[in-house]
């Protein structure tokens, strides 16, 4: 199966962003900003009171040529300009010529005279407005001056994140957006899906594997869809592929959260299983591919089914050795050969008993793989319904550190509560029993 970096551009703010506001223009514009704020001189107050009576008549062409026509005139005071800028601003906005509304709008709040309390109000509108016109420096700096205020809302750290991603900045995007995502996460808060998919973008295009598996895990975690968790598991199953017993517990997960698709991850898996001489397992996989009618060619079927008849007849011959292999797992000094029989178990849905065989294994000690061992005790915990240990094991899973991410994957998916007990009343099936960890490997190649 091959995965692709999703595009981004579904998720970037455009249209969804609000329209940019202004003080409106009023009957009496320029007398009301005298008394609120700086005064005209008495030279302008004809020029700006034909420039509102033109704003309140909505022929903002007119009104925008006899403002410019007052900012040329001699004698200006800065309460005239600010006042000629506030009114140009609004005219501007209002046919949508943004450029120029923000070059205005900038001076007003450069001047000095912008009230206290209208200076959040036009930095963020200076922010929008930058954003909405691809200047991506400038909607950068605008919004981080909110941020820096205190006075950001959720829009403006949209604007931030995207404008880094959008100019092309990967690194300051997933600073960015990770600061963001931290903060979430102590205040208790799920962080948003825009910020996890920026952040695993913006590492896609750092071509940081590392930094696309974490973030993938981050989605996975608080976003739990399919999607995210094929996206994240083909790219284990890529790095696990030089470490047969690892790719092995990938492919466990891959099943377990039903992401397999291609008929060559299921005989792979299954080959894997035989190898590790799990009989069990490669029977089940197999099993449940062909119930999904995975394999349509003729060939694969056959394949398939030579896989399955050799998984069948080892699962019998094992079967009949179970209860004198357990015998002599808990007469040996270490716990190898607990391990093996509890393997055997968990492969044949025996939970409970893989459970205790697993643990005996584990208390002994003198295991040549621990790390793998104590995941599977996990994974045969919470198949046996108990999650509360479960998640323990996983987090005490240490030592490899691609068993480690699988582990902390599987703890989430406790956490989820997506993967659920199977009855151990019913009996097994039919030629199904426990395998001898001394039985010998099937070829990889077999039934090809």
């Amino acid at each position: 199966m091959k995965v692709r970096a999703r595009l981004l551009s579904a998720l970037l703010l455009g249209a969804a962003l609000a329209a940019v506001t202004v003080l409106p223009a009023t009957p009496a514009f320029a007398q009301e900003k005298a008394e609120k704020g700086p005064k005209n001189s008495p030279g302008f107050a004809k020029p700006l009171k034909d420039a509102n009576e033109a704003l309140k008549a909505k022929n903002y062409s007119d009104a925008i040529a006899k403002l410019k026509a007052a900012e040329n005139l001699p004698g200006k005071t800065p309460g005239d300009q600010y006042i000629i800028d506030e009114m140009l601003s609004f005219a501007y906005i209002k046919t949508q010529q943004y450029p120029e509304a923000a070059k205005y709008m900038e001076a007003k709040l450069d001047s000095g005279l912008a009230p206290q309390s209208e200076q959040p109000t036009l930095v963020k509108q200076l922010a929008t407005i930058y954003y909405q016109t691809k200047t991506y420096d400038k909607a950068i700096e605008y919004g981080n001056r909110a941020i820096k205020g205190g006075y950001a809302d959720d829009q403006i750290k949209t604007i931030v994140g995207q404008s880094y991603y959008l100019k092309g900045d990967w690194k300051n995007t997933l600073k960015f957006e990770q600061d963001i995502v931290n903060n979430q996460i102590k205040a208790g808060q799920t962080p948003t899906l825009e910020s996890l998919q920026l952040i695993y973008s913006a590492c896609t295009k750092m071509q940081d594997e590392s930094c696309q598996t974490r973030a993938m895990e981050q989605l996975v975690q608080y976003y739990p869809k399919p999607e995210e968790w094929a996206q994240l598991l083909y790219g284990m199953r890529r790095e696990t592929s030089g470490n047969e017993a690892n790719l092995f517990q990938t492919y466990r997960l891959m099943l377990d959260t039903d992401v397999l698709k291609d008929p060559g991850d299921y005989t792979e898996m299954a080959e894997l299983a035989l190898d590790a001489g799990s009989p069990g397992d490669a029977q089940s996989v197999l099993e449940k591919a062909q119930e999904k009618n995975v394999f349509t060619d003729q060939r694969s079927k056959d394949r398939s089914q030579r896989l399955l008849d050799s998984a069948k007849k080892r699962a019998t011959a094992d079967q009949a050795g179970l209860p004198k292999l357990e015998k002599e797992a808990d007469a040996a000094a270490t716990g190898d050969k607990n391990i093996a029989v509890g393997r055997a178990y968990l492969g044949y849905g025996q939970y409970d008993k893989a459970v205790d065989q697993l643990s005996k294994g584990l208390t002994k000690g003198g295991v040549k793989n621990e790390a793998d061992a104590r995941l599977t005790l996990g994974i045969a915990q919470l198949k046996a319904g108990h999650k509360d240990d479960a998640v323990k094991t996983f987090k005490a899973v240490k030592g490899d550190p691609a068993l480690e991410r699988l582990a902390n994957l599987w703890s989430l998916r406790a956490k989820q509560g997506s993967t659920t007990a199977v009855s151990q009343t019913q009996a097994p099936k039919k030629g199904k029993g426990a395998k001898s960890h001394q039985s010998p490997k099937v070829a990889r190649s077999q039934g090809g």
